[in-house]
């Protein structure tokens, strides 16, 4: 078993590395390899839909002048993610949302089903609504959001105070200990999930999809509009 874990921070050895340093000491004492990776300082393009990703179906980013397409690729040997980042004005650090949007919507069955965690480090406000962030794109793959005791966050400002948080690091062992039960318990599923998913995360016809979805809206809206029909409303006197 091997769980990748995703620096979103450009400071090599600063806090949120920390976290994710606790989080990987503890799936090694459970007897899962880990590798830890960084986003660093280098620019990492925003992706731009130009679909190419899916014309070519080879599960690469066209853009192949950042690290997108490197880190996406240690997925296929990887049974699990944890992708943490610092806080910026309230979110994730704008880089690692980059590359998270654009490895799972190149490559995307490589990370299908596979559990997953988000971790956001802050100095004092802002790290559950960054936390929701890092989240979001991954419940659209089919994985399992790994939890812990408490959020999944940790605080410090100044590099190396995150260490000091000591229900921060209690929370990173734990969430690496709830990694590991799931992913042992997902593991027999695997095949399954991705086999039932495929087809609504790769619609073929994505034009006849969005029809079907947009003519749907429409009768709910027409058949509620019938409903209201000679009903009068009563506006309440101001």
């Amino acid at each position: 078993m091997k769980v990748l874990l995703i620096n979103g921070s450009p400071r090599k050895n600063g806090n949120t590395y920390l976290a994710l340093r606790e989080a990987a000491l503890e799936l090694e004492k459970n007897g899962v390899e880990t590798e830890i990776v960084g986003v660093g300082t280098k620019p990492v393009r925003g992706c731009i839909a130009c679909s190419t990703c899916k014309s070519k179906a080879n599960n690469r980013c066209v853009f192949d002048d950042d690290m997108c397409n490197e880190v996406s690729a240690k997925m296929a040997t990887c049974d699990g993610l944890i992708v943490g980042s610092p806080v910026y004005y309230g979110q994730p650090n704008a880089t690692v949302v980059a590359l998270v949007q654009r490895m799972l919507y190149s490559n995307g069955a490589a990370f299908n089903g596979k559990p997953v965690a988000g971790v956001t480090v802050c100095r004092r406000g802002g790290a559950t609504a960054a936390l929701q962030t890092l989240n979001m794109p991954f419940q659209l793959l089919n994985m399992p959001i790994v939890t812990s005791q408490y959020w999944n966050i940790v605080y410090g400002r100044t590099e190396g105070e995150a260490s000091l948080d000591a229900e921060g690091m209690q929370t990173m062992r734990s969430l690496a200990k709830n990694g590991v039960y799931a992913e042992s318990y997902g593991r027999p599923t695997q095949a399954r999930i991705r086999s039932a998913a495929s087809d609504a995360l790769y619609p073929i016809d994505e034009t006849k999809r969005t029809n079907k979805l947009y003519g749907n809206t429409r009768r709910n809206i027409q058949k509620d509009c019938r409903t209201l029909q000679g009903v009068r409303i009563r506006v309440p006197e101001q």
